[in-house]
């Protein structure tokens, strides 16, 4: 059977063999064992409503197993046996080319050379899924090759519910994960519904199908890693032998050493998981590998002294290096970390002076334990960063609930009116009021040929449109505008790609808009192939998550989610080809709702008409929030909007004297 037909087929006509679990992959932590008897039994008979019922007594059994051994029900049994990863668009059974794209940017998301565990459906952050289970793949995947453009499929965390007729302007896909009634949003609540296979934590673009691998993140971070040098360093001066000190190489934060060689910087990435770190520098994401204190000391020392730009992958436990390089009186000039904190308990972070294979048993076996030895670690790893910011080092939170879990488990992070933190989150100090605010977010397109010369050229129509914007620009703008340009030219030199063929830069809506529109030009003309267009849900309005991409929201509103719901709503009815909305990301379940969208370019006035009016509204419904939440920044940004639109009307806030206030209460 060919892949075409392997895509069609489905749930296979014939019970396939048992398959034997890789020995050499990089496999997710055993999940809590929080289920009762009765509601394993019942997380059995949910799984065995997608097989004929002369399957269920074999299948029962394995379920069992699986259920048993890894905490949740992958059904291994029903991973295809085709190799998995982002074809070209032509290449996919398809009755309407939107859902081929589609199709391709799931695959993608599960490619190995892409995925965090990819036996088990997770894309990056440890449990950021695409799918729960295999059998959902492949009824989503047939689904996908058999709709025409006046259906839409519904995804619910994962499961694929049905083809509903709708429009030919509605998109082909809605996607929800993890959409929990309030009072069951809390991390046992994932555990035990995600085991009962109802629900999913989708990450931010795992379960939205746009992760386009490490460099997804990569601008961000570099964006971040200059922005924060230019805080602290004289006007003018490099960060040349300047050091990044940081942890965590699996996943998205294996973005760092890449950014932290494009900001020019010495840059230090911790992570305990050998496998992860081998892999991101077989990649190329770091330049070289130490395992232990000693030669990492040496090296760091000599890179000081030649003012290298390089990055190092430590295999080993970031307190050690934090409590180490303030023993040597090493200075660290940022520092921040990465780790998947929003899952502390099942591998997001682990503990000090534990090794990587015992913690993973005490994960499995003995959680009470595992649990308070991070906590512990949490305490010592805070309390070593704030000898080293007493000397001077600047510290962020990179939005990953490091501060929040530190909290927690009692480590000094609080401010003086013990509500704030001590530290500022990276939103707050840089991407929030430099980026944000001006509408300026993670904008990324996949080029749906897979062909190299494709995305060549989409990068050089991307610097001809940047560089004609940024000639008119004001000066509030005009260094976004430049950092991005840069960012743009040097982008294929420094080999982001890992996947399919994607690019990201920051952009705002008039830059993606105009972008997005030659795009589909040069489609039209048949210099390209299809483009899919789509962000990172990290952006300007996409996100409500009060500890990142609101956390410069001040006026009270930082924990509502009013905006990330209206983005998928507005998103939807303006052109979108998928929409996404999902409780958790980055900072944890129950902590954050996000939403994301797809958008396929096929070269038709339709798909200009469409990008034009989606991409308009997708930014700047996050600057009227920002706006109305008093940020100048994004006053200025959106009164320029109105000014350019005139059919675009928004509530402007008026700001009240402090002195009316004082005598108040």
């Amino acid at each position: 059977m060919n892949f075409k037909e392997s895509i069609l087929q489905g749930i296979p006509s014939g019970l396939p063999a048992k398959r034997e679990y890789p020995a050499d992959v990089n496999r997710a932590p055993k999940r809590k064992d929080i289920l009762s008897k009765e509601e394993k039994q019942l997380a059995i008979r949910n799984a065995l409503r997608y097989f004929p019922t002369e399957w269920h007594k074999e299948l029962a059994v394995e379920f069992a197993e699986e259920l048993t051994e890894y905490g949740r029900i992958y059904m291994y049994r029903f991973k295809p046996d085709y190799k998995i990863y982002a074809r070209a668009v032509s290449e996919y059974p398809a009755k309407s080319s939107q859902a081929a794209a589609i199709m391709l940017m799931i695959q993608n998301n599960l490619d190995p050379a892409v995925a965090q565990h990819p036996e088990e459906l997770i894309t990056y952050g440890g449990n950021g899924a695409v799918f729960q289970n295999w059998a959902q793949y492949l009824l989503t995947m047939k689904y996908l090759a058999t709709m025409g453009n006046t259906q839409t499929l519904h995804l619910y965390s994962g499961h694929p519910m049905g083809l509903f007729p709708s429009s030919k302007e509605a998109p082909r896909v809605i996607v929800t994960n993890g959409m929990m009634i309030p009072n069951y949003s809390q991390p046992d609540d994932w555990e035990k519904f995600n085991a009962l296979g109802v629900t999913q934590y989708g990450q931010m673009t795992a379960g939205s199908f746009m992760y386009i691998g490490p460099q997804g993140i990569v601008h961000g971070t570099t964006i971040t890693i200059m922005n924060a040098f230019r805080k602290i360093l004289p006007k003018g001066e490099s960060p040349l032998g300047k050091i990044f000190l940081t942890s965590g190489l699996g996943g998205m934060s294996g973005a760092q050493p890449k950014a932290g060689n494009i900001a020019k910087c010495i840059t230090i990435c911790a992570e305990v998981n050998s496998k992860a770190a081998i892999k991101r520098h077989k990649q190329g994401w770091v330049d070289v590998l130490v395992d232990n204190l000693e030669n990492l000391v040496s090296r760091v020392k000599q890179a000081q002294e030649n003012s290298e730009v390089v990055s190092i992958a430590f295999i080993g436990n970031i307190i050690d290096v934090w409590e180490r390089f303030y023993v040597e009186n090493i200075f660290i000039h940022l520092g921040s970390d990465q780790t998947s904190l929003h899952i502390p308990w099942t591998g997001g972070y682990y503990p000090v002076d534990v090794s990587f294979d015992e913690a993973n048993r005490l994960i499995r076996e003995e959680p009470d334990v595992f649990k308070e030895k991070v906590q512990s670690s949490l305490r010592r790893h805070v309390h070593a960063i704030n000898k080293h910011t007493a000397r001077g080092t600047y510290f962020f939170d990179y939005g990953n609930a490091f501060l929040l879990e530190a909290s927690r488990a009692g480590a000094v992070v609080m401010a003086d009116n013990n509500i704030d933190f001590k530290y500022p989150s990276y939103v707050q100090d840089i991407l929030g009021p430099m980026c944000f605010d001006y509408g300026f977010g993670p904008f990324r397109w996949v080029c749906a040929s897979g062909k190299p010369e494709d995305l060549d050229h989409t990068d050089q129509i991307a610097i001809e449109v940047l560089q004609e914007i940024m000639d008119n620009s004001p000066e509030e703008i005009k260094l976004q505008m430049q950092d991005n340009i840069t960012w743009i030219k040097d982008a294929k030199k420094n080999k982001m790609v890992v996947g399919s063929q994607a690019r990201i830069l920051y952009a705002d809506a008039e830059g993606r808009a105009k972008i997005a529109d030659a795009f589909n030009h040069a489609i039209s003309q048949e210099k390209i192939g299809p483009v899919v267009l789509g962000r990172d849900h990290h952006d300007v309005s996409g996100t409500d998550s009060p500890y990142r991409e609101t956390s410069n929201i001040y006026d009270g509103s930082k924990f509502t989610a009013d905006m990330a719901i209206h983005n998928v709503i507005g998103d939807s009815f303006r052109g979108a080809t998928w929409v996404s909305i999902h409780n958790g990301g980055g900072v944890g379940w129950g902590e954050v709702i996000n939403g994301g969208f797809g958008m396929v370019l096929d070269g038709t006035k339709e798909a200009s008409k469409r990008l034009k009016n989606m991409l308009f509204y997708d930014v700047n419904n996050g600057i009227a929030r920002r706006s109305w939440a008093r940020n100048s920044e994004a006053i200025f940004a959106i009164k320029r909007e109105m000014e350019r639109t005139p059919s675009l009307k928004v509530t402007i806030p008026y700001l009240v004297e402090n002195e009316i206030l004082k005598t108040l209460f």
